[in-house]
């Protein structure tokens, strides 16, 4: 008996510590194809013009499409930010996705709103619209608004492709401001591709909380003053800078951040729209329009830009975090069940031998299998043998691999936008790289546990998301 416990024993101390090498392996093996795409594309882009695509008459026309939910506190200022942006051909489609606050009504005051007659065709199936609005005010030509019944936020985007006139689609959160050349740099991937055909262009999101936001742009960028905002800036840069640059470079890019996000229109359409039965809308779009292309047997490519594009308000309290890591989770898991056809089937390429299986082992299931492996190194202890060294090897090296992975990204950061110049927030971001793995990791591994069971007992929904709004000073969120 006890000659089988060592057996199993050897077995799963093997295991864990070959998917731990894996894992390390692969974030290195990213990171490294991260720093050679970031160069290049810095190289590349250091002379461009952009101007040039902002007077040219036949720039591609794009929708910007914002659903809206009881965002009263923000609206304003984020419609005044999609307004403001530097392009020629585009519209702004506020989808008031049936808001309980005054959302609707701060709208139609501030910008002299009026029902209005619009002819469109319904290409996918959506909630009732209640009525359509356009300014009385010329100067604000480029802007719609939609009143619907509320029916989620894939269901409101929707409404706004189904409304759209225009070549591309951007999705953007309408909590978030825009960098006012923002869409010059995300419909240039679109205008260079010339042996594929890009479905889709997504840029890094960066935290706005704690910034001075005034007429709807950012005009200082501040470090969160609060620690759980400023630990989601590492997130942000390693998950961005580290990480999407590399499954770019690769073509084996399967997210576009819902903040904000740049489409085909037409590839949109002809796959359905995004998909209303699942909280993770946007991850779904993207791997569902790679899935329709490949089958194909089409050329295309899924871009990611490296430039700072979108801010967003991230969470600053653990409530609010929770219920947005359990829903992220929750996204996983639908977008990696209706298409788990995908899983090592060549016939998706890259897609479905690297992509897929990196999201479903390293994504989806590392906080299942870090649980596991805490719960059986205390059931060793009860047992009362327990290699400590090896334990404590292990864990010291997980601790400083991912020090060191929060200091890579911050270096990535630093050279190359370098966002945050004041020293004293160099040296905070530095601290926060060392407290991260004790304080929020074990919080985000349980956030994710949690997301796995909501899923396996059927809870939906998006959950509350509470915002504190952007002020022109610094709110110390």
């Amino acid at each position: 008996m006890y000659g089988l416990f060592r057996v199993i024993r050897t077995f799963i101390d093997s295991g864990i510590l070959i998917y731990s090498i894996f894992i390390f392996l692969t974030f290195v093996v990213l990171a490294i194809f991260s720093a050679f795409a970031l160069v290049r594309y810095l190289r590349k882009n250091s002379y461009i013009d952009y101007s040039a695509i902002l007077s040219s008459p036949i720039a591609p026309s794009v929708s910007l499409i914002a659903p809206a939910y009881n965002e009263g506190k923000t609206i304003i200022a984020n419609i005044r930010s999609l307004l403001s942006i530097h392009y020629s051909n585009f519209e702004v489609i506020i989808v008031n996705d049936g808001s309980v606050d005054d959302s609707l009504e701060k709208i139609i005051k501030e910008y002299n709103l009026e029902l209005v007659d619009f002819a469109f065709n319904p290409n996918i199936s959506t909630k009732n619209v209640k009525g359509i609005y356009k300014s009385a005010n010329k100067a604000f030509s480029k802007l719609v608004v939609i009143d619907k019944e509320n029916g989620g936020k894939a269901d409101a985007l929707n409404t706004g492709i189904n409304l759209s006139t225009k070549k591309y689609i951007a999705a953007i959160d309408v909590d978030s401001v825009l960098e006012q050349d923002a869409l010059l740099k995300m419909i240039k991937p679109f205008l260079e591709e010339e042996k594929s055909r890009v479905i889709a262009t997504g840029g890094v999101i960066r935290i706005a909380n704690s910034c001075k936001v005034e007429d709807g742009r950012i005009v200082e960028v501040n470090l969160p003053k609060q620690l759980i905002p400023r630990i989601q800036v590492l997130e942000y840069t390693r998950a961005f800078l580290m990480g999407r640059m590399a499954w770019s470079r690769l073509n084996g890019l399967l997210l576009i951040s819902g903040a904000f996000g740049l489409f085909d229109r037409e590839i949109v359409v002809k796959c359905g729209g995004y998909n209303p039965n699942t909280v993770g809308e946007d991850m779904e779009l993207v791997v569902r329009m790679r899935r329709y292309m490949h089958e194909r047997k089409e050329k295309y490519r899924v871009v990611y830009i490296p430039d700072p594009l979108c801010w967003t308000e991230v969470p600053s309290d653990l409530k609010t975090l929770g219920r947005q890591r359990n829903r992220w989770t929750r996204g996983t898991m639908d977008t990696l069940w209706f298409h788990k056809k995908m899983l090592f089937n060549p016939r998706y390429g890259i897609l479905g031998m690297y992509s897929y299986p990196y999201w479903l082992f390293f994504e989806w299931l590392a906080p299942i299998i870090e649980t596991i492996g805490i719960f059986y190194f205390f059931l060793i202890i009860a047992l009362g043998n327990p290699n400590w060294s090896f334990f404590l090897s292990l864990i010291l090296f997980v601790y400083f691999f991912a020090v060191t992975f929060s200091l890579w990204a911050i270096l990535f950061e630093e050279l190359s936008y370098r966002r945050y110049k004041k020293s004293n927030e160099m040296i905070k971001i530095i601290i926060t790289a060392f407290l991260e793995p004790v304080f929020y990791h074990p919080l985000t591994v349980w956030f994710s546990l949690r997301g796995n069971y909501h899923y396996l007992i059927r809870k939906r929904g998006w959950g509350k998301m509470e915002r504190k709004g952007f002020s022109p000073k610094n709110n110390g969120t």
